[in-house]
């Protein structure tokens, strides 16, 4: 029977709940056991993908082409398993299946409710994402009491009478806030917030209290008194200079050991965390650093690159250095020279993005990075712009451009797929998920991957005009990987260049901090080459 742990949260959003239960979920699938984790979002949006990155953070497109929540990014990382769209799960995906299922006369004529329809239609969800797993970790977005998340606290629990309830833990994640005026932290938050989820029939098994300071015995003592649970099952989630550290401070605390126990699951076998303490080993000694421009239009939003910024994390890492990321507003570059301001950088990567702000001031950033010999690495969108510029500045095609930014341009160096030049719906409607891409022998890419033929993972509705392949790489741009599939571009390359490298695809989802990804390994290494010869 598999069993499933439920992770709320309460007081305050964005405490960390993704974050638990990814470390969780890494200390779980690390002592042998078949994990999954499912997110569970109470928005009415059916996906992330129309969201706006100022509210929402990035999009993390999976292998199966949803367009989810940033958390599914955290599970992946942590866990290092593909998932798919079947684990995430929203409000607008439960309603259209309901609304759907009672046009088609699904219900038999009876009047659709929120209990039981919606309800069902959450809990056969969750079980879905339970086939073939042992334990399934599910994330409930948001914080109790939330009008939009009562249908999840409904249905979870409901579903301990549906499967029983030893085959359920709920696990409550909340705020123990630090007050400086009185030099205390508070547990009347906590209270609260636990009673609240009472008050909904939930009884939480496990409370993770987040602070900027230790909980000592005394304040778990008495969470665990007014919160009904033994203190035992109370756990503290200080604040950490690194993600990566929270499952070694929870399982210091026992506190995998305590979710098997609850379980009744075997506890004997240890995780073996080997190749993640060596990681967290690296991070703690690394020496000297280097800084990389990040030039993008949502710098000012922490989330809006989290899986690039990951990324160069890992591979720093993994090179040794401490990657000091620049962020650039590519607005800022059309204002002015742009070596004011990326003489500083060792490196500049420009990722994706739509629309037509702030793309002039990418490409200078490109311009100036083949110009300079700067290594340069573009996502999706970076690799496009550096497209543009070098038709524009190398060819000679006077206003070149992508016809996302320009219908009328001359030179459609980057135009519509196929299929995709009418399309109205923004949702879902992109080429999206993984494709494989063959590559070309003898060229950078090739040597980095040391494969013939990879897979990544894709969000585009634009991409090279092969109709230009031939002009480009007479004059050294070369396609250096296409998709053997449907023949679009996916890897271009500047041969006359240090370290130029474009790509359609988003390498930075399936980076991992025990794993980093090839191409961002070796981006940062010509980073620390390039600072070298600049000092």
């Amino acid at each position: 029977m598999t069993k499933f742990i439920f992770v709320t949260g309460g007081v305050v959003s964005s405490l960390g709940k993704g974050i638990t239960a990814a470390s969780l979920g890494v200390l779980l699938k690390r002592r042998g056991y078949r994990v999954s984790i499912l997110k569970m979002d109470p928005y009415i949006n059916v996906d992330a993908g129309a969201m706006s990155p100022f509210q929402h953070g990035e999009v993390f497109v999976t292998w199966d082409g949803a367009e989810t929540d940033l958390d599914l990014g955290h599970y992946e990382r942590f866990i290092d398993e593909a998932i798919t769209g079947e684990n995430s799960c929203t409000t607008g995906k439960v309603y259209s299946a309901v609304i759907q299922r009672e046009r088609s006369g699904g219900y038999n004529g009876a009047t659709v409710q929120v209990i039981p329809h919606i309800t069902n239609e959450i809990q056969d969800r969750i079980l879905k994402v339970a086939e073939d797993k042992d334990v399934v970790i599910a994330e409930i977005g948001g914080t109790v009491g939330d009008i939009e998340g009562l249908p999840y606290l409904e249905a979870i629990r409901q579903l301990a009478g549906r499967i029983g309830r030893e085959n359920i833990l709920y696990c409550h994640v909340t705020l123990v806030p630090y007050i400086a005026a009185s030099g205390e932290l508070k547990t009347k938050p906590t209270q609260h917030s636990v009673n609240e989820l009472r008050r909904i029939g939930i009884q939480p098994d496990l409370i993770v209290c987040r602070s900027q300071y230790p909980v000592g015995r005394d304040l778990r003592d008495k969470i665990g008194l007014f919160c009904s649970v033994m203190p035992d099952c109370v756990f503290e989630a200080i604040d950490a200079d690194s993600i990566y550290r929270i499952p070694a401070i929870l399982h210091k605390q026992d506190f995998d050991t305590m979710a098997l126990r609850k379980l009744g699951l075997d506890t004997s076998v240890q995780p073996d965390m080997e190749d993640w303490n060596t990681f967290l080993e690296k991070y703690d000694h690394l020496k000297g650093k280097v800084t990389d421009a990040l030039v993008g239009k949502y710098t000012e939003i922490k989330d809006a690159y989290l899986s690039v910024n990951e990324a160069i994390a890992h591979a720093g890492i993994a090179n040794g250095v401490k990657v000091c990321v620049m962020p650039v507003e590519a607005e800022d570059l059309e204002n002015g020279p742009p070596e004011e301001i990326l003489s500083k950088a060792d490196a500049i990567l420009v990722p994706g993005g739509f629309g037509q702000r702030g793309v002039e001031g990418k490409i200078a950033a490109a311009k100036y990075a083949r110009e300079n010999k700067v290594p340069y690495f573009g996502l999706c969108l970076g690799m496009q712009v550096a497209v543009i510029e070098f038709a524009r500045n190398v060819l000679g095609l006077n206003r070149a451009n992508s016809l996302e930014m320009d219908e009328m341009t001359p030179h459609p160096v980057i135009h519509y797929m196929e299929g995709q030049k009418n399309i109205s719906d923004i949702g879902g409607t992109s080429r999206l998920g993984a494709y494989p891409c063959e590559l070309r022998k003898g060229t950078m890419a090739h040597f980095i991957y040391g494969a013939d033929t990879i897979s990544e993972r894709h969000r585009h509705r634009f991409e090279f005009n092969n109709q230009y392949m031939e002009l480009f790489e007479k004059a050294g741009m070369v396609v250096a990987g296409v998709c053997p599939t449907g023949g679009q571009v996916e890897i271009m390359e500047n041969t006359g260049h240090p370290w130029m490298l474009g790509v359609q695809f988003h390498p930075e989802f399936l980076s991992r901090p025990v794993r980093p990804h090839p191409l961002f390994l070796n981006f940062i290494a010509a980073a620390i080459k390039n600072s070298k010869v600049k000092n």
